[in-house]
C-alpha cells in the first residue's frame, strides 16, 4: 500500500521549513535553469509546491508564462499567495496520479522538482508519456528529482547528509533509479536524454521532444 502525506498541512510545512538544509539544492536549481531555452513562451510546473521553481524560471525567462500545478492544499494556498499579482502564472489543482488534462494545452518547457517521486513507478512512466505528448516539438522536460540509490548503505548515507535518520525517512517516497528513468524517457520517444546533474539521490533528468 502506498502512502502520500502531502495533503497533510503539517507535512508540507515541515518540508518548507527544512528544505534549505538540503545540501546543494540551489546547485540543482541552477542546473535546471541552464536548460530552460531562451524565449520559451509557455512553461508547466508539475508539483509546483509553493512556487519556488516556477518563480526561478520566470525570473530567468521574463517573457514566459506558466501553469503551476499541485494537489497539496497547503502548497496551493502558498503558491496562490505568491503569485496573486502575477498575471503570467495560472495556478491549478492537480494530483499527479491523474492524467494531465488536455485542456491545459501544450508547452515549450515542462519542469518538476522533487515531486514525481511521490507516485508509483508505473504512474511515473505513464506521466512521462503524457509530458511528451503535451510538449511542443523541440520542447524540453526537466525533472529535478529525488532518485533511488543503488544500495541501502548509500541511501542511509544520503539521509545522513540531510541529518535524517532511516526511521524518519518519508514514507511518501517511491524512488526509482536514474538509469531506469532515463530508459523510460528514451523508450517513450524523448531525444537528447541525459542526467545533467547529480548529487547522491538528487538528479536532473532531461529530454527533448523531437522536432
Amino acid at each position: 500500500m502506498t502512502v502520500n502525506l502531502w495533503t497533510d498541512a503539517a507535512h508540507a510545512q515541515s518540508y518548507l521549513e527544512n528544505r534549505k538544509r538540503i545540501p546543494r539544492r540551489d546547485e540543482g536549481y541552477r542546473a535546471l535553469l541552464e536548460f530552460v531555452p531562451e524565449g520559451a513562451p509557455r512553461v508547466l510546473d508539475l508539483g509546483c509546491g509553493d512556487g519556488e521553481v516556477v518563480g526561478r524560471v520566470l525570473d530567468a525567462r521574463p517573457a514566459a508564462a506558466a501553469v503551476a500545478a499541485d494537489f497539496s492544499p497547503e502548497m496551493l494556498e502558498r503558491v496562490r499567495d505568491r503569485f496573486a499579482d502575477e498575471a503570467r502564472v495560472s495556478v491549478v489543482e492537480h494530483d499527479l496520479d491523474i492524467a494531465l488534462p488536455a485542456e491545459w494545452g501544450t508547452f515549450d518547457v515542462v519542469v518538476s522538482a522533487f515531486a514525481i517521486h511521490h507516485v508509483v513507478d508505473a504512474r511515473k512512466r505513464t506521466l512521462y508519456t503524457e509530458v511528451h505528448d503535451r510538449l511542443n516539438p523541440g520542447g524540453v522536460f526537466l525533472n529535478l528529482e529525488h532518485v533511488a540509490s543503488p544500495t541501502v548503505e548509500l541511501h542511509e548515507a544520503f539521509l545522513g547528509a540531510l541529518g535524517t535518520a532511516l526511521a524518519d525517512d518519508d514514507p511518501s517516497n517511491q524512488l526509482a533509479p536514474v538509469d531506469v528513468q532515463l530508459a523510460w524517457l528514451r523508450e517513450i520517444g524523448f531525444v537528447q536524454v541525459d542526467c545533467h546533474w547529480k548529487w547522491r539521490e538528487l538528479a536532473l533528468l532531461a529530454g527533448l521532444r523531437a522536432d
